[in-house]
């Protein structure tokens, strides 16, 4: 991808107590009552799930000089760099009964668990007070990520979303530019993923789940399915390809949304759609059921708010690329994954995480509004995405992309998910009564059931 004229990066290390009224509206600071520990002193911290992102995440923490205490996954062997990396962490195979052993000790939990277990284990770490660290997206349903929002604003612990880019500079200046009036006003942003097809649509597999495998001896596969409905075991869905089967994980748009829209959200305020709508292609919902399509166009409708106007937004994955909006010039290359503001002055486009080499196009526009000199820095930039949840903690304060925020985030792209289900439907949602008003069928998706011996 060229990144023409790009602006540079220029993060500081600038402690963010003094929050934007944005991230912080509606949030409580910590609780005296919960952990906030003094600025030299090291926190405990707990891995769940850590054999793949959630390991990076727990090496994260050790990088900012944390105590990695405990480590808890299902599969030993893919646990087992981690275990060997950490020999005086103690190790589990159930975070239940990691929390029971060592309640006292930890401080925080770390989850890179699959996308079905992130709601339980982010709750019975909130019940006992521990801040959490919970890979995007937030959880599977819209009811766990309301029930999760709750939990976190009751509870006063420190929560943080795994989108990493949330605390980048280019995400900022994004924003910095926009709130100054960069592009003019934005009324569309389109944006999309077309990374790792062959993971998010598992269509072709589907005709493999009649074969039987025997559970490996390494992998509690029971504890692996947590409160799903059982299903037998398959190598199909086990590590990393669960992204692709929705009783496990939620697709392209769920793996992606929270890293590729947390720009346009954060800069627009964006909140919750009033409608979502699904395009699919090569997708049968009836004869697909349990996977996602090899390509979808999701459109969402975002409500006017404050001083702007309503917003659309269109998500594009698999073999629907963004397309080009009028007035790019012909040399400009667009982000296979990222996304486009759209505003009546200009546009911003930018990469994955973070709003990555974000630049503003066309090319006289970017050079005629950085003639007058970059906006003032709205934003405290922080380190990385790990330091501020360490720094929050012991600041007691929110970090950046705290539930309340990621919340709304993650919500937006499970709304998305289940329009998949409905394709050329449009959904109309009504956020206060957390419900689709047109659409029965939709709102039966809403709640994941669990099953027996499992709650929130």
């Amino acid at each position: 991808m060229t990144t023409k004229k790009a602006v540079s990066s220029d993060l500081n290390r600038r402690r963010f107590l003094a929050r934007t009224g944005l991230s912080l509206a509606g949030w409580q600071l910590v609780s005296s009552g919960v952990l906030a520990a003094s600025p030299n002193e090291r926190l405990n911290i707990a891995g769940i799930g850590v054999g793949s992102r959630g390991g990076a995440d727990v090496n994260s923490m050790a990088s900012e000089g944390q105590n990695i205490v405990a480590l808890c996954d299902v599969d030993s062997k893919y646990a087992g760099k981690m275990f060997d990396k950490y020999p005086k962490a103690r190790r589990f195979t159930d975070y239940r009964k990691m929390l029971d052993a060592m309640d006292k000790e930890i401080d925080a939990v770390v989850i890179g668990t699959p996308d079905h277990t992130h709601a339980v284990i982010a709750m019975e770490a909130m019940r006992r007070g521990k801040h959490v660290y919970c890979e995007k997206p937030l959880a599977h349903s819209v009811h766990e990520v309301r029930t999760l929002m709750q939990m976190a604003r009751e509870s006063k612990v420190v929560t943080q979303l795994g989108n990493q880019g949330h605390s980048f500079g280019d995400i900022r200046r994004l924003c910095e530019w926009v709130w100054d009036g960069a592009i003019g006003e934005v009324r569309e942003v389109w944006a999309g993923c077309d990374a790792f097809r062959n993971v998010y649509c598992q269509i072709p597999n589907l005709p493999k789940l009649k074969e039987r495998h025997p559970v490996p001896p390494n992998l509690d596969y029971d504890l692996w399915i947590g409160p799903v409905p059982y299903i037998p075991y398959s190598p199909l869905w086990v590590h990393w390809n669960w992204r692709g089967w929705m009783p496990f994980g939620t697709g392209c748009i769920g793996d992606w949304f929270c890293h590729v829209l947390d720009p346009a959200f954060w800069a627009l305020d964006l909140d919750a759609p009033v409608s979502v709508r699904a395009e699919v292609t090569g997708y049968d919902p009836a004869k697909h059921a349990m996977c996602y399509p090899p390509a979808t166009r999701i459109t969402f409708e975002f409500p006017a708010k404050g001083k702007r106007g309503p917003v659309k937004v269109v998500w594009h994955d698999g073999a629907n690329r963004i397309p080009r909006p009028e007035g790019l010039e012909a040399d400009e290359k667009l982000p296979g994954t990222g996304g486009v503001l759209i505003g009546d002055k200009g546009m911003i486009i930018h990469g994955s995480h973070g709003a990555g080499g974000c630049r503003i196009a066309p090319e006289k526009r970017q050079d005629e509004y950085l003639a007058g000199g970059r906006p003032e820095q709205k934003i405290p930039r922080v380190k990385n995405h790990a330091w501020d949840f360490i720094q929050a903690i012991k600041e007691g304060r929110q970090a950046g992309s705290h539930f309340g925020y990621g919340g709304p985030l993650t919500q937006a792209a499970l709304l998305g998910a289940i329009a998949i289900r409905f394709p050329g439907e449009t959904l109309r949602w009504d956020d206060a009564k957390a419900t689709f008003t047109n659409h029965g069928p939709a709102n039966a998706y809403l709640h994941v059931p669990y099953r027996e011996g499992w709650r929130l």
